[in-house]
C-alpha cells in the first residue's frame, strides 16, 4: 500500500468548466491529486484541440480513476471517447449525474 494520494482525472464538456472547477476544489480539499482539462480563453484551433485531446488521454493514464462531470446527464462525443479510453485502460469511471 502506497502513501501517495489518489489521483483522479476530471472529464467533461468544456461547457461545464464551472462545475469541473468545483469538483476539482472538492476533491483537492479531500486530499486527492486532480488532473483536469486545460482551460483556454479562446476556442482552440483544430490543431490545438487535437493536442489537448491527446494530452487529456495521457492524463487519464496517470489517474487511478476518472470522474465525469455531466450536469443533467449530458455526455458529449469527446467525453464518450474519454470514457471508452478509460474503460479500456481499466480505470474506474464515475459520473456526477445519472446518465
Amino acid at each position: 500500500m502506497s502513501d501517495r494520494p489518489e489521483i483522479v482525472c476530471i472529464c467533461g464538456s468544456a461547457r461545464f468548466m464551472t462545475e469541473m472547477r468545483a469538483a476539482n476544489r472538492e476533491l483537492t480539499f479531500a486530499g486527492v491529486v486532480v488532473v483536469a482539462p486545460s482551460e483556454a480563453d479562446e476556442t482552440p484551433t483544430p490543431e490545438q484541440k487535437a493536442v489537448l485531446d491527446a494530452l487529456h488521454l495521457r492524463k487519464i493514464e496517470l489517474a487511478d480513476r476518472v470522474l465525469i462531470v455531466n450536469p443533467g446527464g449530458y455526455v458529449g462525443e469527446s467525453t464518450r471517447r474519454e470514457i471508452a479510453y478509460a474503460q479500456a485502460a481499466g480505470k474506474p469511471v464515475a459520473f456526477t449525474d445519472p446518465l
